[in-house]
C-alpha cells in the first residue's frame, strides 16, 4: 500500500506513534487512556483521514453526547494554528461536500465521516461503517459499543477508544480486559510518560484545580486528568460514598435469584420511548440486583424484551414498578403505558410519589442493602457511580440539578426501585442471610409504617 501524505505536514508525536502504528498496520481494537492535552482527538482525526483514503467506507467519531460534538470538535479551533481541527485533519481539497448542520463530510473518493453522539446510538445506521472513534469514552454510554460492534465485525472494521479516567467505571474494566487480550492495543499514558507539559504548566494546572475544588478534591482531580488515576471520585456524584462501599464490601458478586421467589422490576420510561429497567429480588434484609437494561427508542419492544428475559433466566415474574406518568395517555395510541404493559402480560404498579430529592435519599438508604450481579457492572453500576450534579462555572459550585446524560435513565429507575421495594404486594421478608466472611451485614429492616402492604 502506498504511503499517504498527511495534510499540512502533520505528524504524530513520538508517544502517539505506538497507537498510530497499531492502527496503520491493520489493528482492529485500541484503547488509549491518555492524560488531558495529550492530543488524543488530533491523532485519531488524522488517522481516520488516512483510513478513509485507504478504504472507501463510512467513518464515525462519537462523542458522549451529540449536543457537545459541535463545540468539542466540529467548531473547535487549534490554538497553535488558528485553524479548525476538522479542517486540519480533513482539508477542503479532499472533500466533495460539507454538511454543517449534520456535521458530515463526503470525500472525493466516496468515503464519508460524521460526528455522532453515543447518547443516541440507536439512530446510527451504517451498513458500510469501517471505523469508529469513541472520544471521552469514560463519559459515554457503554451500550453504544455493544450496538455498533456487530456492524464493525461484519465489515472487518476498527474501533478506537480514547479517554481520560472517570473513576472505576466501564473504562477501568475495559482496560483490564484489553491488557489481557492479545487482539487489543491497550495503553495508559500519564503526563509523566509523555513529558508533553512543562513543570511550570503542571504547577499552574494543579493550583487551578485546588482553587476550583479545594485542596484535597482538587489534587485528586489533577491526578485523574494528568496522571490517569482511576481512584478519584466522580465530581458531584450523588452516590459516591454508597457505591464506593458496594465495591469495598464485595457486593458485586455472582448471586442467583432464590428459586420460587418472585423477581420484580423497576422502570423509568422516558421521552421518545427511552427506557431503563432493573430486575431485583428481596432476600432477607438484602436486595439482589440481578440485571439491568437501558436503551433509547424502541417503544413496545422494551416490554417484549423484559418478558423474554424472565423466560430466559427462569425467574418467577413479580411486580413491574413504574412512575406515575405511566398512566398518561400516549400520543397516537389512545392508551396509557399501563394498559400497553398489561397487553404485553406485564404487571405494572405505580410506585410511590416523591420529590426527586426524596427519591435520591431513598436510593442512598437502599444501596447499603444491595448486592449486584456482575452483569450489571458495565452499564448499571457505572451509571449509578457517574450520576452527578451539574457544575456551575460562574458560582464555582455544584447545583441541585443532575447532568442529563445516559446515566439519568438507570438512576431514575433505581429511584423508583428504592421507593417501591418495601411495599411489594404480599411480599414476605424472611430472616437476613448471613453475610460472606469478612463482609458487613446490612442494617436490619425497620418496622413498616402504618398502611404499608409488606408483611414481615
Amino acid at each position: 500500500m502506498p504511503t499517504i501524505e498527511l495534510p499540512n505536514g502533520w505528524k504524530p508525536r513520538w508517544y502517539q506513534r505506538p497507537l498510530w502504528d497499531y492502527l496503520e498496520k491493520g489493528g482492529k481494537r485500541a484503547l488509549g487512556v491518555w492524560h488531558r492535552r495529550a492530543g488524543k482527538d488530533d491523532v485519531l482525526l488524522h488517522r481516520t483521514a488516512v483510513a478513509a483514503f485507504e478504504r472507501p467506507a463510512t467513518y464515525w467519531t462519537a462523542l458522549p453526547e451529540y449536543a457537545q460534538a459541535r463545540k468539542a470538535l466540529w467548531t473547535a479551533v487549534n490554538p497553535h494554528t488558528g485553524k479548525r481541527r476538522i479542517d486540519e485533519a480533513f482539508p477542503h481539497a479532499i472533500r466533495e461536500a460539507t454538511n454543517e448542520q449534520e456535521m458530515f463530510l463526503r470525500f472525493k473518493n466516496g468515503s464519508t465521516w460524521q460526528l455522532v453522539g453515543s447518547d443516541r446510538y440507536d439512530s446510527l445506521v451504517g451498513a458500510g461503517v469501517a471505523g469508529v472513534t469513541f472520544s471521552e469514552f469514560s463519559l459515554a454510554n457503554p451500550s453504544a459499543w455493544g450496538y455498533i460492534r456487530p456492524m464493525l465485525e461484519e465489515n472487518n472494521g476498527w474501533a478506537a477508544f480514547i479517554t481520560t479516567p472517570r473513576g472505576r467505571n466501564h473504562v477501568h474494566d475495559m482496560l483490564a480486559m484489553a491488557k489481557a487480550n492479545p487482539r487489543w492495543f491497550a495503553e495508559v499514558l500519564s503526563v509523566l510518560d509523555t513529558k508533553a507539559l512543562t513543570e511550570e504548566q503542571l504547577t499552574d494546572a494543579r493550583a487551578e484545580y485546588a482553587a476550583l475544588y479545594g485542596e484535597d478534591v482538587g489534587i485528586a482531580q489533577f491526578e485523574q486528568e494528568y496522571l490517569c488515576s482511576f481512584n478519584a471520585a466522580i465530581l458531584g456524584a450523588f452516590y459516591a460514598k454508597e457505591m464506593a462501599a458496594v465495591r469495598r464490601e464485595g457486593r458485586v458478586a455472582e448471586i442467583e435469584a432464590v428459586e420460587g421467589r418472585a423477581v420484580h422490576t423497576a422502570w423509568d420510561i422516558g421521552r421518545r420511548d427511552d427506557t431503563a429497567v432493573w430486575w431485583f429480588q428481596v432476600v432477607g434484609a438484602q436486595l439482589f440486583i440481578l440485571d439491568c437494561y437501558s436503551s433509547p427508542g424502541a417503544g413496545p419492544d422494551h416490554f417484549d424484551l423484559v418478558k423474554a428475559r424472565f423466560a430466559e433466566r427462569g425467574w418467577k415474574k413479580g411486580v413491574d414498578f413504574v412512575p406515575h406518568d405511566a398512566k398518561v395517555l400516549e400520543w397516537g395510541s389512545g392508551r396509557t403505558r399501563l394498559e400497553t404493559m398489561r397487553s404485553h402480560e406485564l404487571n405494572p404498579h405505580l410506585c410511590a410519589e416523591a420529590s426527586k430529592l426524596d427519591g435520591i435519599n431513598a436510593v442512598r438508604l437502599t444501596l447499603p442493602r444491595c448486592v449486584f450481579h456482575p452483569r450489571c457492572e458495565a452499564v448499571g453500576i457505572s451509571a449509578l457511580e457517574m450520576y452527578r450534579r451539574e457544575w456551575d462555572d460562574e458560582k464555582k459550585t455544584f447545583g441541585t440539578s443532575e447532568v442529563h446524560d445516559w446515566t439519568s435513565l438507570l438512576s431514575d429507575a433505581m429511584r423508583y426501585l428504592a421507593l417501591s421495594w418495601r411495599v411489594i404486594p404480599e411480599a414476605v421478608v424472611e430472616k437476613p442471610m448471613a453475610p460472606p466472611p469478612g463482609k458487613i451485614r446490612p442494617p436490619p429492616v425497620p418496622e413498616p409504617t402504618r398502611g404499608s402492604r409488606i408483611r414481615i
